[in-house]
């Protein structure tokens, strides 16, 4: 019924991109739960190393960009307008960890200052996402929400790049615990549209 009154408010195609998303919702649950999982062990380890921190910042960003271009690849049909920003994500994502991996000899305040840029671009990505999915679901303001949140964050790590190592932790720990739940909630609302 959900899926019925959603489609006759999609633009042309729209449907067919949502049905596929919809299929493949447990994409983004995974996305969730890998942020979830991050922000969990940096609370459970708030003494990391710097280097620890690196690895283990590297190996969420790219289950991350891993699921978000599965995401982008999985939805078929309709325009590829409203999935080119998850494709984008994804591969900035996967980049990041790149970075992270291959040079994780980087000073703490560099490090930072590379996780406050990333942040504040998957918030842009996933704000331009919202507008976009607003033409497909209601719930949108997830994603919006989602965004925003990574804008502040990348905000609150550029304007305090002084902060302890232990508080950097928590921060990040408490921003990918927030940020898995967001994409968790939007993840099972999506879940509503798929047709068994």
């Amino acid at each position: 019924m959900a899926h019925a009154q959603a489609e006759t408010r999609l633009p042309l195609g729209g449907g067919a991109l949502l049905s596929s998303l919809a299929d493949n919702w447990w994409l983004l649950l995974l996305r969730g739960l890998a942020a979830i999982a991050f922000g969990i062990l940096a609370f459970i380890w708030p003494g990391l190393t710097l280097l620890t921190l690196i690895y283990l910042w590297g190996a969420y960003a790219i289950c991350d960009g891993i699921f978000a271009l599965g995401t982008a690849i999985s939805a078929k049909g309709g325009d590829m307008t409203p999935r080119w920003w998850l494709a984008l994500t994804g591969i900035v994502s996967i980049l990041a960890a790149l970075v992270a991996f291959f040079y994780p000899g980087i000073t703490a305040l560099v490090l930072l200052m590379f996780i406050a840029a990333w942040a504040i671009i998957i918030g842009l990505l996933q704000i331009w996402g919202a507008i976009e999915w607003r033409k497909l679901l209601d719930d949108a303001w997830l994603l919006a929400l989602s965004g925003v949140l990574s804008l502040a964050f990348g905000a609150l790590l550029f304007a305090q790049p002084g902060a302890g190592a232990v508080a950097l932790v928590w921060m990040i720990g408490w921003f990918a615990v927030v940020f898995g739940c967001l994409w968790v909630a939007l993840a099972f609302r999506l879940k509503r549209f798929k047709i068994a």
